[in-house]
């Protein structure tokens, strides 16, 4: 997404909590021929969030995607409550913290996108997430109701809900450990949607691009979903029809 942001002339800059993480972006940036900046800053770290936004001075387009920690493929009835509320508190602060720190700079300058991302189980049942859905629905409420106070202050925040993209790191890690077995639940995953496909990371930082650009000015509070059509009917497939119209 930085990348996708850069192409398009933004200048971007880059945080972390491990500086060499945040490097491996940036130096994919650079070497595209785009600027960037980087710097060390703890998201769940209020006062190191301020200090950085102080020192970064004008923002257009706030985003974050640091990891939540949660814990899946385990029903939630065998869960311990430490693994499911892991990721409702880390979500929410994180999400808090940044959002409204960036809508406070926002809302001086008239003029700012939020943008927030939460993935399928925000908007469906989905078995074996642990607290990750109900994270996503609660990140996708607080994009709603954080639009509904900044919008007149020229400020939008719109969340994009993704499938999960099978390029993404989780997804070659998992792949790498977990060769046929995984193949097999992306397959599942494919089967889950209309399209019977999986979002790739660039239809995400394209599906960005977009919501931060004045194509989209009229757009806020609102969930972009972006999951190839996943639904409640799992593995739903068109029968073959053994006949043919004339």
């Amino acid at each position: 997404m930085a990348a996708a942001f850069a192409r398009e002339g933004a200048f971007v800059h880059l945080t972390g909590r491990s500086i060499d993480s945040v490097n491996r972006s940036a130096a994919v940036i650079r070497q595209a021929g785009h600027h960037c900046h980087t710097a060390v800053v703890d998201a769940l770290d209020a006062e190191a969030i301020e200090k950085h936004l102080a020192e970064t001075g004008r923002i257009d387009i706030s985003f974050n995607a640091i990891g939540w920690e949660d814990r899946q493929d385990l029903p939630l009835t065998e869960m311990n409550a430490e693994d499911f509320l892991r990721p409702v508190r880390r979500a929410m602060e994180t999400e808090f913290l940044t959002a409204t720190a960036a809508a406070r700079v926002m809302m001086q300058q008239r003029s700012g996108v939020i943008l927030t991302l939460t993935a399928t189980p925000g908007g469906i049942g989905y078995p074996h997430v642990g607290g990750f859905g109900p994270a996503c629905c609660a990140v996708e409420s607080l994009t709603r109701n954080l639009a509904a106070e900044v919008g007149p202050h020229g400020v939008r925040v719109v969340n994009i809900r993704s499938g999960g993209s099978p390029d993404s790191r989780p997804f070659r890690e998992a792949i790498e450990q977990g060769g046929a077995i995984v193949q097999e639940f992306l397959h599942k995953m494919e089967a889950d949607t209309m399209l019977k496909k999986m979002p790739m990371m660039e239809d995400i930082a394209q599906a960005a691009v977009f919501l931060a650009s004045d194509n989209a000015s009229k757009i806020t509070g609102i969930t972009l979903d972006i999951t190839c059509g996943t639904t409640s009917a799992l593995n739903y497939t068109i029968p073959k029809i053994p006949f043919l119209l004339q």
